[in-house]
């Protein structure tokens, strides 16, 4: 129970992270910017935490290799 509360703790930071990248790169050009690259941002830090920690969870069964079963 203890790593699955730390994989999602790390996702949340990739998250973040993403988010705040994306509204600082926005703010440069507008308000609307920062929001919509906030958004963006944050769509972008979650792929990439979720493609660093690979599949598991819900999306275990459907990565699955064909050849394991």
């Amino acid at each position: 129970m203890g790593s699955r509360i730390t994989t999602a703790v790390s996702r949340a930071k990739y998250a973040a992270v993403g988010a705040a990248v994306g509204a600082a790169v926005g703010g440069l050009v507008s308000r609307n910017a920062a929001s919509t690259g906030g958004a963006v941002g944050g769509l972008a830090g979650a792929t990439l935490a979720e493609a660093k920690t690979g599949a598991g969870g819900v999306f275990a069964d459907v990565r699955a290799d064909p050849a394991d079963d």
